[in-house]
C-alpha cells in the first residue's frame, strides 16, 4: 500500500488519551510538500467570535471588545490570500448576517460525515490550491502532489489510530492541534507536518 511508510511513523507516536490526537513528532514533510496540502485546506476567510460585535477599531479607553492586552477581540477576519484552516464545519452569526461553511467540510466530506484514508486523500489531493500565506511560495502549476504520503500522513494524525475520520472529528482534531484557536495558521500546520 502507498500508506505503509506513515503507518510505520504513526505507531512510534504516544496515545495521550483515548480522544487524543496523535502526536505528530515523528512526521518529518518536506515544507514545499506541506504547502502543497496547507493552499489546498486555508481560506481568505474566518469567522471567530459573535459576541465580538461591530467594533469601530478606534482604541477607545472604554470599549467592551478590547482585550485586556489592548487587542480586539473580533467577529471574523479576511486575508488577501488562504490564511486559516477553519477548525469549524460551519459559523452562522445571525446577528451579523454572516454565514461560513469551510471548505475541507463541504468538499473533503462529499458522500456524508465520514471517510476512509483513501477517500481523504484523493478528494485532498483533488482540491484546487492557491497560494497561501506562509511556508514557502508556490505557484499553482507548480503544486501538484505526485507523493500521496504527506496527505496520508495528515489522514493519520488527524483520524488518529482510526480506519475512518468523521467530519466531527476532523474539526476537534484541528481544534486540538490549534491550542483552541478557531483556526491553524501555517506555523501550526508546518509544525503538526514537521515541514519546519
Amino acid at each position: 500500500s502507498s500508506f505503509a511508510p506513515q503507518q510505520q511513523i504513526l505507531r512510534r507516536t504516544t496515545r495521550l488519551s483515548e480522544n487524543a490526537v496523535a502526536t505528530p513528532a515523528a512526521i518529518e514533510t518536506d515544507p514545499k510538500e506541506a504547502v502543497k496540502l496547507f493552499g489546498r485546506l486555508a481560506e481568505k476567510y474566518i469567522m471567530l467570535d459573535a459576541s465580538a460585535g461591530m467594533c469601530c477599531y478606534s482604541a477607545c479607553t472604554d470599549c467592551e471588545y478590547r482585550e485586556p492586552g489592548g487587542g480586539y477581540r473580533m467577529a471574523d477576519q479576511s486575508a488577501a490570500r488562504p490564511k486559516w484552516i477553519p477548525c469549524y464545519e460551519d459559523r452562522n452569526f445571525e446577528a451579523q448576517g454572516k454565514q461560513h461553511t469551510t471548505k475541507w467540510s463541504s468538499e473533503i466530506f462529499t458522500d456524508g460525515p465520514v471517510v476512509t484514508k483513501e477517500q481523504f486523500v484523493d478528494r485532498l489531493i483533488s482540491l484546487e490550491f492557491k497560494p497561501p500565506l506562509g511556508g514557502p511560495y508556490l505557484a499553482a502549476s507548480a503544486a501538484a502532489i505526485e507523493d500521496e504520503s504527506s496527505a496520508a500522513a495528515l489522514f493519520d494524525v488527524l483520524a488518529g489510530e482510526k480506519e475512518k475520520l468523521t467530519r466531527f472529528r476532523m474539526g476537534k482534531a484541528m481544534k486540538d492541534l490549534a491550542n483552541g484557536e478557531e483556526g491553524l495558521t501555517w506555523a501550526m500546520f508546518s509544525q503538526i507536518m514537521g515541514a519546519n
